[in-house]
């Protein structure tokens, strides 16, 4: 065995396996790309509360992806050993919102597709699922729904609440009703006609009325 045999190191064999400018330009293309993604889910958010470090995370895990993938391209051992390290790897964090998972699996399916050289293919296929979630996701298919809850002292006060919400709604359905002694409360969906909210005043100002209460609400509705 000579002297070099006992110094040759297998890790610094693999140090050339990835060239600078393919490492340069495969995470220059995930970053950009991964932006893009980031971009479109802020415009598409339509839940509660909005989380800017889930959209960090999705120009992140572009980036890793397309680093793991260009090493199990470079290295057929290494590969096989990186199925089995990420075998073992759980994610525990639930998953909120159902587009979410969509977002998710679009950034590693970049950095899969940049890391096996496929460009062409990530720009088009990207530019083309963006486009798809800005038009149907911000497309409103039916009136912004609300919650009206309201508050009468008797019946006779809640029959002419629900008349007149009738004349001045696109539509009131009753979806819970909670009676007590002296009080009647109903929560009620309300689709609005023009958009205007100045019949709320006049319902609140009604005799046997004790409350209104108009809410927005940013659920799913069928129909």
């Amino acid at each position: 065995m000579t002297f070099q045999e006992i110094f040759k190191s297998s890790f610094l064999e693999n140090v050339a396996s990835v060239s600078l400018l393919d490492m340069t330009l495969a995470l220059a293309l995930a970053f950009g790309i991964g932006l893009f993604i980031f971009l479109v889910y802020k415009k598409t958010f339509s839940g509660v509360m909005y989380s800017s470090s889930f959209g960090v995370t999705l120009v992140a895990l572009t980036m890793i992806t397309n680093m793991v993938i260009l090493a199990v391209t470079s290295n057929v051992v290494l590969s096989l050993g990186m199925v089995g390290a990420l075998s073992i790897v759980r994610f525990r964090t639930a998953i909120k919102e159902p587009l979410d998972i969509a977002f998710l699996f679009w950034s590693i399916a970049v950095g899969i597709v940049l890391a096996a050289g496929m460009i062409p293919l990530a720009v088009i296929g990207s530019v083309a699922i963006g486009v798809i979630l800005l038009v149907f996701v911000n497309r409103k298919s039916f009136e912004t729904p609300y919650i009206l809850v309201l508050q009468c002292v008797d019946q006779s006060a809640e029959l002419q609440a629900g008349t007149f919400l009738e004349n001045n709604t696109k539509r009131c359905a009753v979806k819970s009703k909670t009676v007590q002694r002296d009080l009647i409360e109903l929560n009620l969906e309300v689709r609005l006609r023009d958009g205007g909210t100045d019949f709320i005043n006049t319902l609140a100002a009604m005799e046997g009325v004790r409350s209104a209460v108009l809410v927005s609400y940013n659920g799913d509705y069928m129909g």
